[in-house]
């Protein structure tokens, strides 16, 4: 072997034990001065991921008249002569909203995509993402303006939207041919 071939083979193997030495020093499982070895099979596991968030609420729903859960529960919103049923699905801001209902809002059109109209007392968000991409026919709850929201258009992702539930039937598309400010009453279906 050359000198060449001597000093090229040299390199190589420091470096090759380098970065051996390299890899065991991150790998935690490796003893100080041992290098891990790249042809074994790792049995080292991934931390786990960090636990869900608990809540404190009981996990099952309440009942609204004892026979049916919340996460079923009826709103009615009348607006003029015409009513439009909605479903509620189970979260703190939509037991927050059922709980001060009866209520008339005046609601304001915004973009050709929703009505919106303040309500007396602001709901909880406890539970909820950041922010929501309601879908047409959603009832929502727009926390930075406490607003409750009837959407009748495609809306997309915006931070501090809520989705409380869901209008039925036709009704977002009957929403949607009423021009500008409306008044609805809003009302629990077994009030």
């Amino acid at each position: 072997m050359n000198k060449t071939s001597r000093v090229a083979a040299t390199l190589q193997t420091a470096a090759t034990g380098f970065i051996l030495t390299a890899c065991g020093a991150a790998d935690p499982a490796a003893t100080p001065g041992q290098a891990a070895s790249h042809h074994t099979t790792s049995t080292q596991t991934s931390p786990a991921p960090p636990a869900a968030a608990t809540s404190t609420r009981q996990t099952s729903p309440p009942r609204d008249d004892g026979t049916r859960p919340v996460d079923q529960m009826k709103i009615t919103i009348t607006i003029g002569n015409q009513q439009f049923p909605a479903t509620l699905s189970d979260s703190a801001a939509s037991r927050d909203l059922l709980a001060q209902l009866p209520a008339t809002l005046r609601m304001d059109d915004h973009a050709g995509v929703e009505k919106t109209g303040a309500l007396p007392v602001p709901l909880s968000v406890e539970g909820q993402p950041a922010g929501a991409d309601p879908d047409v026919g959603d009832v929502g709850y727009y926390a930075p303006g406490n607003n409750l929201v009837l959407y009748y258009g495609d809306m997309t992702y915006y931070n501090g939207i809520v989705i409380l539930g869901h209008l039925d039937g036709d009704a977002a598309r009957r929403i949607a041919d009423m021009d500008g400010s409306i008044t609805a009453t809003v009302t629990s279906s077994h009030q």
